[in-house]
């Protein structure tokens, strides 16, 4: 395990963000969704690529907040532009469970 101090982790910018929109990337080598994620005005909407096919369909992401990592630089994964990186931690069965929120915070709320 990397320690880190409080400045290093503010470094990190992770936002709340509404899933618009999922569908499946087929040119992944991994089962992977391509996702346009709305993160309110101030920053807009992004893309990414998230290996989600094992525990989610397109439909039950559409309208799910998620917490995601908004200040990598972009990357292209199979053909796709990934804007930023989803967050999610291993599921016991397999796959990825996707962070998320309760309630209903702002879009592009900061996570502290």
């Amino acid at each position: 395990m990397v320690t880190i101090d409080y400045e290093q982790f503010q470094a990190v910018d992770m936002r709340v963000g509404k899933i618009l929109k999922a569908e499946p990337n087929e040119k992944a080598k991994k089962p992977a969704y391509k996702l346009w994620i709305d993160f309110g005005s101030g920053i807009g909407t992004k893309q990414s690529s998230a290996q989600l096919r094992e525990l989610y369909s397109p439909n039950s992401l559409e309208g799910k907040l998620v917490v995601a990592v908004i200040n990598f630089p972009p990357k292209i994964i199979a053909g796709f532009k990934s804007e930023v990186l989803v967050l999610g931690v291993p599921g016991e069965g397999g796959g990825v469970l996707l962070l998320s929120v309760d309630d209903d915070p702002p879009l592009g709320a900061r996570v502290f």
